[in-house]
């Protein structure tokens, strides 16, 4: 039996509900889960969701920067305050040749 879940902040314990989900408890392995199988309307809006709500450094638990990058069109409308970060995050890589 499993041990109750908790919010937390160790993205690597698939059992935790992630602090940027307070108000819709999922555990990690549950969004990891939703963002391979789920409608793509749903992960773009839980995409959507980690890379407005979630730390910069614990998005990557998630998804990739390529990822991020060829979505990026359907990624956006749900950023929010955070969409210039991450726009600025992308061109930055991309200028460096981390993202083609």
């Amino acid at each position: 039996m499993a041990g109750p879940k908790f919010l937390g902040t160790d993205m690597s314990d698939p059992e935790v509900i992630p602090y940027f989900t307070w108000d819709a408890p999922l555990t990690v392995c549950a969004i990891q889960e939703r963002l391979k199988s789920a409608p793509d309307a749903e992960r773009f809006h839980l995409l959507g969701l980690i890379l407005r709500e979630a730390r910069d450094t614990d998005v990557w638990a998630f998804t990739t920067p390529a990822i991020v990058s060829v979505n990026w069109e359907r990624l956006k409308p749900h950023l929010g305050r955070r969409r210039a970060f991450w726009e600025w995050l992308l061109q930055s890589w991309r200028d460096g040749g981390l993202l083609g």
